[in-house]
């Protein structure tokens, strides 16, 4: 796909973010749809009560309508045979995981919508959440299957097992705890975004070497629709994405690697997600053990033991007098080694 048509695609989801905001912001403000921060957060982030959440829908209406903007002009640039069925299912593949994503941030809109209008920081329970997840997640694969992906092997580097019809419940576990990874991500101004434009820009370039140019040309106008949301979302944020956008961005990443098939690449990409998503496994782990090894030495309940002062783990770091700017640095900072690494690791082996 020619640079233009790439860059004007970027420019144009960066634009269509940033403007979003001189409009979406004020009428969210006049409608009090605002966050509402729990008492068991950094005691500071009560300051950010009342800031309006939904901003996902910047990114979110910028990188689909750049999306769309681009392709058309690379079809009509004659950057693809419009008779071959190679286009056709590549359209449709495209078509596929921008729905997916959609529709995953239609779960972040339930759950934003409850909290806004009961003005409380629990939306939709865990289990109404996780049944949505695993639908979605199910009807990708079963899409993807019907437009002739039907290998089940996952690629774990130097490695390629062959899982057979176990291959489904296991991908859709692994889309579930991606997408909720990114998800977690965003409790700190500006983190989610910033380590979504590297992990996205990491994605275009992996994309564009296994010669998917359609996912690719998603991927960056992602990445353009989060650098233009971080204008109103870096400390102080003016906005938060909500749950509207963080799930819109956790499918998008999540159907990226699975519809290239990159499975312990997405992992290497995305590894703050992960590693920040697993630091909640870890916490809950631990507690739960040491509580109950405590309650068989004396009878007392709730008394676990925790291995970081909050989770996930950029909580643990503010609490250590970490700014947020810091924190959004450092993480991006490790985002952008890991996407380098996946990165090489296609390009020299």
């Amino acid at each position: 796909m020619p640079i233009w048509i790439t860059m004007g695609a970027a420019i144009t989801a960066l634009v269509l973010a940033g403007a979003g905001g001189l409009f979406l912001i004020p009428f969210l403000r006049k409608i009090h749809f605002g966050q509402t921060i729990l008492d068991i957060g950094p005691a500071w982030h009560k300051a950010k009560q009342g800031t309006p959440i939904m901003g996902g829908f910047l990114f979110l209406f910028g990188s689909v309508a750049a999306t769309v903007i681009g392709y058309l002009a690379w079809r009509l640039a004659g950057g693809a045979d419009p008779t071959a069925a190679e286009t056709s299912s590549n359209a449709i593949r495209l078509l596929t995981v921008i729905l997916f994503s959609m529709l995953f941030s239609s779960i972040g809109f339930a759950d934003d919508y409850i909290k806004a209008v009961k003005k409380q920081n629990l939306g939709l329970n865990a289990k109404q959440k996780m049944a949505a997840q695993i639908v979605l997640s199910a009807a990708l694969l079963g899409t993807l299957y019907a437009l002739g992906d039907r290998e089940t092997t996952i690629d774990l580097l130097f490695w390629k097992p062959d899982f057979g019809l176990l291959y489904y419940p296991i991908m859709v576990a692994f889309i579930v705890y991606i997408s909720n990874a990114v998800n977690l991500t965003d409790g700190v101004d500006g983190l989610c975004g910033t380590v979504t434009v590297i992990s996205m820009l990491s994605m275009t370039v992996l994309c564009a070497l296994q010669h998917e140019k359609e996912l690719s040309l998603y991927a960056i106008t992602l990445a353009g629709g989060c650098l233009g949301f971080l204008i109103w979302n870096l400390h102080p944020a003016k906005c938060f994405m909500g749950d509207t956008g963080s799930m819109y961005l956790g499918g998008a990443f999540a159907a990226l690697g699975i519809a290239c098939r990159m499975h312990l690449l997405l992992v290497l990409v995305g590894m703050v997600y992960v590693l920040d998503a697993f630091s909640v496994v870890l916490q809950v782990l631990y507690f739960k053990i040491t509580a109950r090894m405590h309650y068989k030495k004396t009878g007392e309940k709730g008394k676990g033991k925790r291995i970081f002062k909050m989770s996930p783990i950029h909580h643990h770091f503010e609490l250590c007098a970490w700014s947020e700017y810091k924190i959004v640095v450092i993480f991006s900072l490790f985002g952008l080694l890991c996407g380098l690494l996946a990165i090489g690791r296609v390009v020299w082996l």
